[in-house]
């Protein structure tokens, strides 16, 4: 049977600058980390840093943000000194409004900048990648505002936080705690990052921000979607239904991968299963067709897994520079439209998948439909309540993605005298879905806790080895709901077993390598 303990982390050593960034880098960044440079990546750090000396020491060579003022000001002269020019970089951009982001947002969103500009084309300091490698050995959090960002040239102001709170400015968090940054920096032992005009430019002139919350958030609504088919399985075993929905001469016929690898993996969950003989001929949708609806969202996966791959391993900045060949290179590296598309597809597949899930939790409280158990799977009706009120709130959560499920890769607005005069806002659809992947986490938790609730009120049980498998974990960390209590912790508690588990539970011998 597969551990239900998520793999520790601590043993896996560095993360290395010089290598590509995954998914399990930006989640490990959210605790105490070691990040290096190897002598590779610190020699073309120099190598662009120098090669941008060479080139403003060309008096009539303008450079954006080094020679020039920023934004729709690009054609006014910048300060001369550089200390100034980081100054005039950093304060204009102090305009965030709102609470702090969570915390292994802002260092995920920071190790993706460390690593665009160790890149060596951005032409910064070593020493800025360096003390940006320093922060993540430390409980260090820059403290950084949620709105502010349209994600066009970068996510300009709360990367700017971010810099200031290296440079020992505004507040951030050590340990937990909230702070002025310089405290916060003396007790990390950190030194306050000093910074040029190109360092402040580049530090802030990408789409680090989006890029981090879509990865995590896609990091979550995997483990959720790989729990609500697991969670499928359990139901249909436990209301004795017949698996023909599942068969693999059905789902090829159908022509979807997503389809077909979601249904393989259901098969494996079920094998063994006998039916009860006493269902209808055809179930309802939300078990019927839910290899087909989490089929569509493990396409829809998929396509996400491209983009933050291929964000992960992007330099996103401007301009860049080239020395190989003595280039300077003016363009939009820093809009971040992939990740807003992807991230507005997260929304939609977490409102779908999420529906399921509530779907399936209000046929299980439901006697007309679960095959005679109680309502509410309470275990002694009217004097009891069983999880009426898990099933209220699962409504109201189910309102809230849909509420937000509204593209936000759709809503450009002209700002900066119409310089940025299309937006992608992908940072706005990059928090929306690590939000909403919150929520959908929630909703796994509450189908998990209805389903065990049902084995206590007299679902029988489960006859495919891969769901008795499921169903003893969640019985052994969750008593049954007799008599009523407070449910709200303990459906955290079923989220975070089913969100670890190996999604398919079947024997060794039956299992896939995980997509």
């Amino acid at each position: 049977m597969p551990s239900n303990v998520p793999a520790d982390n601590s043993a896996e050593g560095p993360i290395d600058l010089g290598a590509p960034l995954s998914l399990a880098d930006l989640r490990r960044a959210a605790a105490p980390v070691p990040v290096v440079l190897g002598a590779p990546v610190r020699d073309r750090v120099e190598r662009g840093r120098e090669f941008l000396r060479s080139v403003l020491r060309e008096q009539d060579r303008p450079v954006y943000g080094a020679t020039t003022g920023f934004g729709a000001l690009v054609g006014f002269a910048g300060r001369r000194d550089e200390a100034d020019q980081c100054d005039n970089t950093l304060a204009h951009l102090g305009a965030g409004q709102g609470p702090d982001l969570p915390p292994e947002v802002s260092r995920a969103a920071l190790l993706v900048r460390a690593w665009s500009l160790a890149q060596g084309v951005s032409g910064v300091s070593a020493h800025v990648v360096d003390g940006l490698a320093a922060m993540f050995a430390t409980t260090f959090v820059p403290a950084i505002p949620r709105y502010g960002s349209v994600g066009a040239s970068g996510d300009l102001i709360p990367l700017a936080y971010a810099a200031q709170a290296l440079r020992g400015r505004g507040h951030a968090h050590f340990d937990g705690r909230r702070m002025p940054a310089d405290d916060a920096l003396r007790l990390a032992g950190l030194t306050p990052l000093s910074l040029n005009g190109r360092d402040a430019l580049a530090l802030v002139n990408g789409t680090s921000l989006t890029t981090a919350a879509t990865a995590l958030a896609l990091a979550e609504i995997r483990a959720c979607h790989r729990a609500v088919c697991a969670l499928t399985c359990l139901l249909v075993d436990l209301l004795g239904c017949d698996p023909g929905f599942l068969d693999a001469r059905l789902l090829g016929a159908y022509g979807h991968a997503g389809a077909g690898a979601v249904a393989e993996d259901m098969r494996g969950v079920l094998a063994g299963l006998t039916p009860s003989g006493t269902r209808a001929l055809q179930e309802p949708y939300s078990i019927r067709c839910s290899p087909q609806l989490l089929g569509a969202a493990e396409d829809a996966l998929r396509y996400v897994d491209g983009v933050v791959r291929a964000d992960l391993g992007s330099v996103s900045d401007n301009p860049l520079f080239f020395p190989e060949d003595g280039s300077v290179v003016h363009g939009g590296n820093f809009f971040g439209q992939p990740a807003a598309f992807a991230a507005d597809v997260l929304a939609l597949v977490t409102a779908q998948v999420g529906n399921l899930a509530e779907r399936q939790l209000d046929l299980l409280v439901d006697p007309a439909r679960n095959g005679g158990l109680p309502p509410m799977l309470a275990a002694g009706p009217g004097q009891q309540h069983g999880l009426q009120g898990v099933q209220l709130a699962t409504t109201a959560f189910i309102a809230e993605l849909r509420r937000t499920a509204t593209p936000a890769s759709t809503q450009s607005l002209p700002t900066n005298l119409h310089n940025q005069d299309v937006v992608p806002f992908g940072t706005q659809a990059a928090l929306r879905a690590y939000d909403g992947a919150a929520l959908l986490r929630l909703l796994c938790g509450s189908l998990a806790l209805g389903l065990r609730q049902a084995a206590h009120v007299g679902a029988r049980r489960p006859t495919a080895p891969g769901c008795a498998r499921l169903l003893d974990a969640l019985v052994e960390a969750i008593p049954p709901v007799d008599p009523d209590r407070p449910l709200d912790a303990e459906v955290r508690r079923a989220a975070e077993l089913v969100t670890a588990l190996d999604a398919r539970l079947a024997p060794a011998s039956t299992t896939r390598p995980a997509r």
